[in-house]
């Protein structure tokens, strides 16, 4: 199973965020969003970075209160681990799991297509075990 599949049937809305954009307003559209992280764009759309509640809260333990009025740039991870739709979900899954990170964005070339989570990566993995043993179940039955 790839990612494109993932992102076929998650759908490939983006949630993102400008990296002069105030923490505020970024922990605002989390909120709202239900979603863990943003990816920050440049006006042209590429990807400049990522901005998880984690790198949020890292900031505001090391700020404070203020921490909320400075840009996302001050808090985003740059060094974005991001994927290809060609990934294979286990690949994607070792790789976020060996850096620790829960979001991926997902780019054919430079364009930015979606964002996978791992908790999407595991549905479709969970998805795909209770498809393969329901297959099983059948063959046996009709044996």
């Amino acid at each position: 199973m790839t990612i494109a599949h993932i992102l076929k049937h998650k759908g490939s809305t983006i949630m993102g965020v400008s990296p002069d954009q105030s923490l505020q307003e970024a922990a605002l559209i989390l909120t709202e969003r239900r979603v863990g992280a943003l990816v920050v764009l440049d006006s042209d759309g590429h990807v400049e970075g990522i901005l998880s509640e984690r790198d949020i809260v890292r900031l505001c333990a090391q700020a404070g209160a203020a921490a909320m009025t400075y840009k996302v740039a001050a808090a985003m991870t740059k060094d974005v681990l991001t994927a290809s739709p060609r990934d294979k979900v286990d690949s994607a899954l070792a790789r976020m799991t060996d850096r620790r990170i829960r979001h991926l964005p997902v780019l054919e070339g430079e364009k930015l297509v979606g964002v996978v989570s791992i908790g999407d990566l595991v549905k479709a993995k969970i998805d795909e075990a209770v498809q393969e043993a329901d297959a099983m179940r059948a063959y046996i039955a009709t044996g």
